[in-house]
């Protein structure tokens, strides 16, 4: 791939995006409790064990840093098989009264393609390298799409526009923690070592579909082949080998990490993790817009990342078990 291949993976907040709506005046995870006790999560336990993280692959980008690949060595953990999922956050929601920042700012970007042309009049403007992404105003997690749309029937799937800052809000109360990419990519292979997916090296193995992710032509038309159009419930298709649903595609999900393309280059060979500051945080897993012939980022060693404010109706998280005490 190019090294300047552009990407899918969702817009991205600017300073000049404050003419979209007032910017939140206050860190929304300052002071936030935590539960009493924590979230029941369905964990899955990942052994310690040594794996072959990133890829040399032609296929990956290298300005996100994919490589060079390098073994790693990991402690154990729990990580829960699915992404948050709308009832999920609802509860949260209901016990704390929590605002996102989506709701503070006013608005999220939401794919084009999703939003009714009533409300496309109404869009000042859309990112010039992505104009698939319209920020629309009063969209947020319990409304995806805007004004008009709603969860209720959708409470299995994964919780979108959902920014890190927010994801960090929900671990503090659920008492769970955001993943590292190393903890990610380790759990999302399964056990199995140095292949493009979490089944294998072929996206559709005998035509099979195992992920939910754009199949059509992007960004006009999405043939659904696959059974999903948006997202898909967070329980969609078969587990990897570690019993994680969804690791590709269906959602980009954040990770703890502050986002470096020279992360192969700069962190341990033990537990890595990025977490000198930068501007943006990384992301893992490709979403249900992400297509091989523009963003093939759904495969395990792909990055991404977005700044910690930013939210888009493809964005959500999974969490991993807080160490005890």
């Amino acid at each position: 791939m190019s090294d300047s291949a552009p990407r899918c993976c969702a817009g991205r907040r600017r300073d000049d995006d404050a003419s979209l709506g007032a910017p939140p005046a206050t860190d929304p995870t300052e002071g936030f409790p935590a539960r009493k006790r924590p979230v029941s999560f369905a964990w899955c336990a990942i052994p310690p064990g040594r794996f072959r993280m990133g890829s040399d692959d032609p296929e990956g980008f290298a300005e996100d840093g994919e490589g060079p690949a390098r073994t790693v060595a990991m402690s154990g953990f729990e990580i829960a098989a699915y992404t948050v999922t709308n009832a999920q956050f609802a509860e949260f929601i209901r016990m704390t009264g929590f605002v996102t920042e989506a709701e503070r700012y006013n608005w999220s970007f939401v794919f084009r393609g999703s939003v009714p042309e009533v409300l496309k009049r109404g869009i000042p403007r859309a990112p010039a390298q992505t104009p698939w992404w319209l920020p629309v105003p009063h969209a947020y997690w319990a409304q995806p799409e805007g004004p008009g749309s709603t969860v209720l029937d959708r409470l299995d799937h994964p919780v979108v526009h959902v920014s890190w800052n927010d994801a960090q809000a929900y671990c503090r109360w659920a008492r769970a923690r955001l993943p590292s990419e190393a903890q990610w990519e380790y759990a999302a292979r399964g056990g199995l070592d140095g292949l493009a997916f979490p089944w294998g090296d072929e996206l559709t193995p005998a035509g099979e579909h195992r992920c939910n992710v754009w199949q059509g032509d992007f960004p006009i038309r999405n043939t659904g082949d696959d059974g999903h159009l948006g997202t898909a419930p967070v329980g969609a298709y078969a587990p990897n080998g570690f019993g994680l649903y969804n690791v590709a595609g269906n959602v980009w999900e954040w990770c703890s990490d502050h986002f470096s393309p020279r992360y192969h280059r700069e962190t341990s060979q033990a537990d890595p993790a990025f977490m000198a500051p930068m501007p943006a945080h990384s992301l893992r897993g490709g979403s249900f817009l992400c297509h091989r012939s523009y963003c093939n980022r759904y495969r395990v060693a792909a990055r991404s990342s977005n700044t910690p404010d930013t939210s888009a109706s493809n964005i959500g998280f999974r969490v991993v078990r807080a160490d005890e005490g």
